[in-house]
């Protein structure tokens, strides 16, 4: 089923599920801002999509995922971050370049093409940016992330997100070591200025919460 979508209806059902719609009533203007689209055109594909049962829909509320919807959002989402991890790990494209790559490859993949990708990549569990990667049947693993902002002085942490719509930034983030894995020292944050001191991999780095937005991670088990 999921080879006869649009790569519209693809790209709605991805940004539903990236909004949180499989747990909430998604509105609208969420989702026109996620797709850069006008209101009016969501409206109408949310009432095609609630008539082919992929959404719960409600005029003037907003969307939620349908199990139907779910499952084809995660399949766009597997195939998707399959893609990123073969072309950065393959084919040695830079992380910074693979979303926009892994946004055009992703309609066009096969279940036999995917099933291919993920043997020849180890059936793997997170794409190069650290997001979890659906399991064939749909599955995905949730972690109870925080942003880096979040965390105050003295607070060990480890990456284990970033956000991957701004290549500037994951660029910066590659050449501070502040990728997945890495491991977090907060020095100190200076409210007033809205500056964080941190230490990653033996070196002092000060960011302000812009320079963090984007990295999610975890409290390091001691």
């Amino acid at each position: 089923m999921t080879a006869q979508l649009s790569s519209a209806v693809q790209d709605y059902l991805k940004a539903i599920h990236a909004l949180g719609g499989a747990e909430r009533v998604v509105s609208p203007n969420e989702i026109a801002a996620a797709l850069e689209v006008r209101a009016p055109s969501v409206t109408g594909m949310l009432k095609r999509l609630a008539k082919d049962g992929f959404i719960e829909y409600e005029s003037g509320t907003g969307a939620r995922l349908s199990d139907l919807g779910l499952a084809e959002a995660r399949r766009v989402v597997r195939r998707h971050r399959l893609v990123e991890l073969f072309l950065t790990r393959v084919l040695g494209l830079d992380w910074s370049e693979v979303d926009a790559e892994a946004e055009a490859l992703e309609h066009s993949i096969s279940p036999r093409l995917e099933a291919a990708l993920a043997a020849h990549l180890g059936e793997p569990l997170e794409d190069p940016h650290g997001h979890p990667i659906p399991t064939p049947t749909g599955e995905l693993r949730h972690r109870d992330l925080k942003r880096l902002s979040e965390f105050r002085a003295g607070d060990q942490v480890v990456i284990r997100e970033v956000a991957d719509d701004n290549p500037a930034r994951l660029r910066r983030w590659s050449s501070l070591g502040l990728t997945p894995g890495a491991n977090v020292h907060i020095l100190s944050y200076e409210e007033l200025d809205d500056l964080f001191e941190v230490r990653v991999a033996g070196s002092v780095i000060r960011l302000g919460s812009e320079g963090l937005a984007g990295l999610r991670g975890e409290l390091v088990s001691t």
